[in-house]
């Protein structure tokens, strides 16, 4: 079983998404589909094997486009047609093409693929697998502009509406306006209508759905119909209509793809960061290439005020480097040869040398990119209702229109009082239309008054603009359904360190505990077991005796034991560094005099380690780690939200309540083995509580992932996390509320639109069906309904955090 991304272009509701999702799902071997209008990302999951050329020729039956590329590349030295035939079978069999063309003449090769499918660097290797050598390359996006296409059809539909404007009120005779306005209107309603309207109904029909476009297509139909019919008997001419409800109806979706740009911007702010180019040694000389060809060990010279153009690691010189995009911190880093740089950060003032480590797809930025428009991808569960009214809305809504124009025909007599009634107060309500004029009057207005659109963006606008105002701020949601999961938490369980400490603890105690041992003496030994360790606490032990010069003792027979410390054999004697528990199960006596200095120590909030020699303490450490910089605030923010707050921590009670109290947590669950912690998020979760975990995303995992949501604490590039659904790129708990706020704002803003849409409907469609509503007035109202949408989403990129 496989999965594969499309981009689908030309999807403007929630019934373009379901005729496509329904058009692809007919494909042999398709399992899954699914399609985000908003951005247009479609997700494919199918089993053996799934052709691109037969998705891309679906999709445009069903009359959209999928997104692709074209990719020219120049190869010298080809030297017959069998060299031509020879690389395009490499192609043919290596990638996923729509299209391969090798021209032995010009010495050129042509591809064309779905956008992202490959790149320029995947080609490149196939022709050098070939035996050629690849040289320049082009590449050249084939993309559908929806929103270009219907800015310029705007221009003579604005033209058409302003002439039969003229004609309605001109001193002429209708014998004349009449005809004149049925000319003017047909290249409006049917020729500018036709990409955009008219052959997206067709190619819907041909698939067996109907979409969005299906109802204006209607409704201009069947009000340039009864202008026609209006020649024949006497009924009133609704010329003006069908010109007017195109007009509209390309008005609010230019409108709303504008809006819905600015609500993806986060997505191409974040891709704008990369660098165009990178200047690499080639051959023992400075060339400047695109950034698609850079390829893993390519050595970069950047250059001060450059961007770094990916991922490296510094091989020569020195300098300091902006890394705000990654930390949020103003102040610049410096790196040396052996330092990591990310790729788009400023190089400041000296000339670096990089070794490309990550390229394309595995760069820290684009793996930013890719688990944002996974989360904007993502459907919340409040979307359930939502899409499952919006999949019955338009046959509904052609159900009620034909029942409203049906009664208005034939019981013309019992509805002529509302209208009349109404006629004193709404200026466009006519009683005097006749019976066929009244019903094609109500018809079409319940027709395109209607907005599945409006319920359809409700969601994933709100999505969209809520996970990318989280990128722009340090905060990658990595499931869009984690924004709905935090505001239904009521406990916040945090890790101790390195999540509400800085986790780089140093020791600030030593103390012998025999007359025969002084401090150096504990610190060597303990340190000489401890540097087989990977624990942050050892490694502060460790660095302590480095500061001091210390030469450490070879061991051997080293053993980690897991929660309680570590031993080792130093000389033939057994030498143990750890807790009472450790000293308890070794069978070394720790006397209470001991025992109070431990506590007095642990009460200070220092974990505190004694040290063995031969069966006897010898000595004893401590180690403390401050608390990061805004957990105070976080903590209280959570408790400000009525949240209940707990620490899990593998140190005993004493120093978890230390730690707690300073930044104030209410629960401790202490000496809680790695191991342990996601059975006790099980156990809070089994009391009825939902839980949001905050851990450093490794030793935390299974707890990470057992949680209802999981928020891990990045550390620079380490934000391909599996087990969070939140990852908190910049470390502080800062962060934590960042994601909470935005959380609580983007559900609070999806219940504003869904309450709109539902409302506008539930008011909209009966008003209209009892023939109070023009249908101008109703297609301008359609319009505005789903612009409002899209414009209440934007308004989570004030959110203050």
């Amino acid at each position: 079983m496989g999965e594969k991304l499309y981009k689908v272009e030309g999807m403007t509701c929630a019934s373009c998404k379901s005729a496509v999702e329904k058009a692809i799902k007919k494909i042999d071997n398709v399992l899954i589909v699914e399609s985000n209008f908003t951005d247009g990302r479609t997700v494919v999951e199918f089993k053996d094997e799934l052709d691109d050329n037969k998705v891309v020729e679906t999709v445009r039956n069903a009359g959209y486009s999928v997104k692709t590329s074209k990719l020219t590349l120049k190869v010298s030295d080809m030297t017959c047609a069998s060299c031509a035939q020879s690389i395009e079978y490499v192609l043919k069999r290596g990638a996923d093409f729509l299209d391969v063309s090798v021209n032995f003449g010009s010495g050129k090769v042509y591809v064309e693929f779905v956008e992202g499918r490959t790149d320029i660097r995947e080609v490149r290797k196939l022709v050098e697998k070939a035996g050629y050598t690849p040289e320049k390359a082009e590449k050249e996006e084939e993309s559908f502009d929806d929103t270009g296409l219907m800015k310029k059809l705007l221009v003579p539909a604005w033209i058409g509406v302003l002439l039969l404007l003229v004609l309605t009120f001109a001193p002429i005779s209708e014998s004349v306006s009449k005809p004149l306005m049925a000319i003017v209107s047909f290249p409006v309603a049917f020729i500018v209508g036709w990409p955009t309207v008219h052959k997206k109904t067709l190619a819907a029909l041909k698939n067996g759905s109907i979409n969005m476009e299906t109802l204006i297509s209607l409704g201009v139909v069947a009000a340039y119909s009864a202008g026609i019919l209006s020649f024949f008997i006497d009924t009133p001419q609704f010329f003006m209509v069908s010109s007017m409800i195109l007009f509209f109806h390309l008005l609010g979706q230019y409108l709303e793809e504008k809006a819905k740009g600015k609500a993806s911007s986060a997505i191409k702010q974040l891709m704008e960061l990369e660098a165009d180019t990178a200047r690499v040694i080639r051959e023992g000389e400075e060339v400047e290439i695109s950034l698609d060809e850079v390829v893993e060990g390519d050595m970069m010279v950047v250059k001060p005020g450059e961007k770094v153009p990916t991922d490296g690691k510094v091989v020569e010189g020195r300098s300091f480097v902006d890394e705000s995009m990654v930390s949020g911190e103003p102040v610049p880093v410096e790196k040396n040869v052996g330092d990591e740089v990310v790729g788009a950060t400023i190089n400041q003032d000296g000339v670096l040398k990089v070794e490309a480590t990550k390229v394309g797809d595995e760069t820290f930025l684009s793996q930013v990119v890719k688990m944002v428009e996974k989360a904007q991808a993502s459907k919340l569960p409040v979307q359930t209702l939502a899409d499952s009214v919006t999949a019955k809305f338009v046959p509904g809504i052609i159900i009620i229109s034909v029942v409203t124009f049906l009664a208005w025909f034939f019981f013309h007599t019992s509805l002529i009082e509302i209208v009349t009634f109404a006629e004193t107060f709404i200026p466009w309500v006519d009683p005097t239309i006749g019976r066929l004029g009244l019903a094609v009057f109500a018809g079409v207005a319940v027709m395109v008054i209607s907005c599945p659109c409006a319920l359809g963006l409700a969601t994933p606008t709100s999505v969209m603009v809520g996970t990318g105002k989280a990128a722009e701020n340090g905060v990658l949601f990595r499931k869009g359904d984690a924004l709905q999961s935090l505001q239904e938490v009521d406990t916040v369980v945090f890790d101790k360190t390195g999540t509400l400490t800085k986790g780089m603890p140093e020791v600030t105690d030593v103390e012998s505990l025999d007359g025969d041992w002084d401090e150096v003496k504990v610190l060597k030994y303990a340190a000489s077991v401890e540097k087989n360790s990977e624990h942050p606490l050892a490694d502060a032990v460790v660095e302590k005796s480095r500061e001091r010069g210390y030469e450490l003792f070879e061991t051997e027979n080293f053993e980690n034991h897991r929660g309680k410390g570590v031993e080792a054999d130093i000389g033939g004697v057994e030498v143990l560094v750890g807790n009472k528990k450790l000293m308890a199960d070794k069978s070394v006596e720790v006397s209470d005099e001991t025992g109070g200095k431990v506590e007095e120590l642990q009460k200070k909030g220092k974990t505190v380690f004694l040290l063995a020699y031969g069966s006897e303490i010898k000595g004893m450490l401590a180690v403390s780690d401050s608390i990061k910089e805004g957990t105070v605030e976080a903590v209280n923010f959570f408790h400000q939200k009525g949240l209940k707050t707990v620490v899990l921590t593998g140190d005993n009670y004493v120093v978890g309540r230390a730690v707690a109290d300073k930044v104030g947590i209410d629960d401790v669950e202490a000496e809680v083995l790695p191991d342990r912690k996601s059975e006790r998020i099980g156990e809070l979760q089994r009391e009825g509580r939902k839980v949001c975990m905050v851990g450093d995303g490794i030793n935390d995992a299974p707890a990470l992932t057992r949680a209802d949501v999981g928020m891990s604490i990045g550390t620079g590039t380490d934000i391909a996390i599996e087990s969070s659904d939140v990852v908190l790129v910049r470390g502080g708990l800062g962060s934590a509320v960042d994601a909470y706020k935005i959380s609580e704002s983007s559900m609070r803003n999806i219940k504003q639109n869904l309450g709109w849409a539902f409302g506008y409907n539930t008011l909209a469609i009966p008003a209209a069906s009892l023939g109070l509503l023009h249908p101008i007035v109703a297609a301008g109202a359609m319009a505005l309904s789903s612009i409002t949408v899209v414009l209440n989403s934007l308004r989570l990129r004030r959110i203050k955090l």
